[in-house]
């Protein structure tokens, strides 16, 4: 688990290639919770490699309409749009995402 913030509480890191997404669970002040969605690509530019993330915000209140949109959304591609694609062929473990496209992601990610 990384380092965590003064706000954070727990965190869920999924490496998918060249991206890496994060599930953070934070608290308000009020010590209510909210969980942040983060979406870390890899860049490159002339100086070095940096890090674009995306980010949203998700509330209590929204938690199970979000999950069963997504829900939804993802067997509505699996069934109807793409019925004949075996999704288990993108199953692949951390170590594999690791090592995906043949490059291996830095241990240490850096915000720009």
């Amino acid at each position: 688990m990384e380092e965590q913030k003064d706000n954070e509480i727990y965190t869920q890191r999924v490496r998918a290639g060249k991206r890496t997404y994060f599930f953070d669970v934070k608290a308000t002040r009020s010590n209510d919770y909210y969980l942040t969605i983060t979406e870390s690509k890899r860049r490159y530019k002339e100086d070095g490699y940096f890090y674009e993330k995306h980010k949203i915000f998700l509330y209590k209140e929204d938690f199970h309409k979000f999950i069963e949109a997504l829900q939804v959304t993802v067997d509505h591609v699996k069934n109807e749009l793409l019925p004949d694609v075996d999704f288990a062929q993108f199953e692949r473990s951390e170590e594999e995402d690791e090592h995906y496209d043949g490059q291996q992601e830095d241990s240490e990610l850096k915000w720009d």
